[in-house]
């Protein structure tokens, strides 16, 4: 199964992008970022489904929680960067 990773800044970030995204109604879990993508030191990100994303990216703007970054699994379990 696709899913996107909403890559934040640090816990509390994605503890209230996860929070958002649930009042407008879309599934998410917040969890570590895998070591693939995390970069310099650890960081937390917010697992959303793949028909998720353009919504979560409207209910984002709006509550002025700006993403650092966004990945989108393949197949083969590597990430993909996805541009904004």
């Amino acid at each position: 199964m696709l899913y996107y990773l909403i890559v934040c800044r640090s816990l509390t970030y994605a503890q209230r992008t996860a929070a958002a995204l649930e009042r407008a109604g879309l599934t998410a879990r917040v969890l570590r970022s895998p070591k693939a993508i995390a970069g310099e030191g650890c960081s937390h990100s917010v697992k959303i489904s793949q028909r998720s994303l353009p919504r979560a990216l409207q209910v984002l703007r709006r509550a002025d929680l700006v993403p650092k970054r966004i990945y989108i699994t393949a197949g083969d379990g590597s990430w993909q960067e996805v541009d904004l």
